[in-house]
């Protein structure tokens, strides 16, 4: 049984935001956002751990856009992101929920973007600054920003953050705002480095604990389609010829592999672009643009792509090669399944790979369901009906 939900006008909130939130299409409250908003704007410092895609960014926008002062043209909110991608992503979210209050000036450093260009924004005298930990770091360091008077400090992904080497960027942030302000903390996992960041600069914080339920989890289907590295080209062209799926993300795991399979689906007539780290900041801001506005439907990536990106509408994710890490391939077939959406999800696993698939499902707890090809090479269920019905 399912717990009742409730909208945002049960909560003490602005009618600026109840407008914005109104616009936004969002009805009612997600269960991080019910437990959160409340307790941030109570003051507290709060360590959430919640799965992606459950609404977090609205969760700690709203509580730090209602206690904005707008006379004060200081910093005075700050989100730390791991990436770049999701550093724009949270700021345009912000930009959203500030729709009706135009007094609030929003920034987003990171790096990759030309110094000259975030030093005019920094000199607009934003409020909240939403910026990766390197980048906001060398503002520190060049004293272009100025974090003395900061009363709200998040960091998003935090887990993710850490994981990958960041701890004294964030260390050295957290230690130049005021000791007395509010620091909130979000995370899909918990690990040392996260549960030590909480108990050296953390006061008394609240414990946030959002289950993976049938409420919140993504609706993704999973598959499983047999493919040996030498027709895993064909398997794949097999699942695009389905014209089933009109927005797709392909997961390579190298930026040469997403490079060379992105190419080489061009030359076959698909529309296609690649998202990798080799690719200019500028570029990969044009690209995921272009991706979410529905200029091509299939999206080649690396998992520089895996976390942080919403694209509401991705009906199927891909994996062309099996993730290194296990957590990768939650992040990757998130994609899809957002916004109460279904999703559907393969993955094209070769005889080699099928040991570390046993292990991603132990780690998942969940178990996909396996698809094959019969003796006229076409992708049945195991009571050998056809997946596709029309190819």
């Amino acid at each position: 049984m399912s717990e009742e939900r409730h909208d945002f006008s049960t909560l003490d909130l602005s009618g600026e935001i109840l407008d914005a939130v109104k616009k936004m299409g969002f009805e009612s409250l997600t269960p991080v956002q019910e437990k959160t908003i409340p307790i941030m704007m109570e003051g507290h410092d709060v360590i959430a751990i919640a799965p992606t895609g459950t609404g977090k960014t609205v969760a700690f926008g709203i509580p730090m856009l209602e206690y904005i002062n707008l006379k004060d043209s200081r910093i005075q909110e700050v989100v730390l992101a791991p990436t770049r991608e999701l550093a724009v992503q949270i700021g345009e979210e912000l930009e959203k929920l500030a729709y009706y209050i135009p007094e609030v000036r929003i920034c987003v450093l990171y790096g990759g973007q030309p110094i000259a260009r975030q030093l005019s924004k920094l000199k607009q005298k934003p409020q909240i600054v939403v910026a990766t930990p390197g980048r906001m770091l060398d503002h520190l360091q060049r004293r272009t920003a100025d974090l003395s008077h900061v009363h709200t400090l998040v960091i998003d992904e935090a887990d993710e953050m850490l994981n990958m080497g960041f701890v004294k960027d964030v260390c050295r942030i957290i230690q130049a705002v005021p000791a007395q302000r509010q620091f909130v903390m979000f995370s899909a996992t918990t690990n040392q480095d996260v549960l030590t960041i909480s108990w050296k600069y953390q006061h008394d914080p609240v414990n946030i604990v959002i289950e993976a339920t049938k409420e919140n989890r993504p609706q993704i289907t999973q598959y499983v389609v047999p493919a040996e590295r030498e027709n895993k080209y064909e398997r794949l062209l097999y699942l695009l010829d389905a014209d089933v799926y009109n927005r797709v993300m392909i997961f390579a795991n190298t930026k040469d592999m997403a490079r060379r399979l992105s190419e080489r689906l061009n030359k076959a007539g698909y529309q296609t672009d690649a998202l990798h780290g080799d690719i200019p900041q500028s570029k990969r801001s044009t690209v995921m643009r272009n991706f979410k506005k529905g200029k091509f439907p299939i999206l080649v990536c690396t998992d520089v792509a895996a976390r942080g990106i919403d694209v509401f509408d991705v009906e199927a994710v891909i994996n062309y090669d099996l993730p290194q890490e296990n957590e990768y391939y939650l992040h990757r077939i998130g994609r899809t399944g957002r916004a109460r959406r279904h999703g559907v999800a393969f993955t094209l696993l070769s005889f080699r790979e099928s040991v570390r698939m046993d292990e991603i499902l132990k780690y998942m707890q969940s178990a996909p369901t396996k698809l094959d090809f019969n003796e006229n090479e076409i992708l049945c269920h195991e009571d050998g009906s056809p997946f596709f019905e029309n190819i």
